[in-house]
This record gives C-alpha cells, structure tokens and sequence, in this order.
C-alpha cells in the first residue's frame, strides 16, 4: 500500500454535507498520525466574479475532542440566547430569506 493511498485512509473518516440556502457545511471526522479524531467544519459559498466566473469561498474550524464538551456548551446557549431574544420577522413569500444572508465573518466583531 503506498504512503498516500494509507495517509487518506487513516485521514477521512467520516463526512457530512448539509446545504443550508446558498451555504453548504460540511462536516469532516478525521485521523492524526497518533490515530486521535477531530472534527473540521467547513462553510463553503459559492461566489461569482465580475468576469462570471464562479469560486468557492470556504473558512474551516478545526475541533479537536477535548474541546467537545465546551463547544457543544456555548452552540448550545447561543442557539438558546438566540430563541429566547431574536425579534420576531415577519414572514416573507419566501420563507428562506434568512438563508440568503450575506453576513461576512470579518464584519462580526469581537
């Protein structure tokens, strides 16, 4: 077996894709060379140029198993903050314009 045929075994391990609107998340389980998972998640969007022509626009995070807990604890009482406080919307025709956002990670602040 070659070293990169073993190297991409031992890396991939298990992917999920959920698109979300012009978003698509993709959810990667990988190995390290010491046989210990982490999981990457990735944000891809598809941008399109002045020319027409199309790219991928991705921003990844890198969430290694000892961080689970801790991530799983602020996702979780964000998402709750975000129920019990976000102003009502009031529907649209069409019910996926949250989806279309065009929020920008460099415009969220600190």
């Amino acid at each position: 077996m070659s070293d990169e045929f073993e190297k991409n075994d031992r890396d991939d391990l298990f992917s999920k894709s959920v698109r979300a609107g012009k978003r698509t998340y993709f959810f990667d389980v990988k190995s390290t060379k010491g046989n210990d998972y982490y999981l990457t998640i990735t944000e891809s969007k598809k941008r399109f140029g002045d020319d027409g022509k199309f790219s991928y626009e991705k921003h990844k995070i890198f969430l290694y198993k000892e961080d689970f807990d801790k991530f799983i604890e602020g996702l979780d009482e964000s998402i709750k903050h975000i129920k019990e406080n976000a102003p009502e919307i009031k529907p649209s025709n069409n019910s996926n314009d949250h989806l279309d956002s065009d929020v920008r990670f460099e415009d969220l602040g600190n």
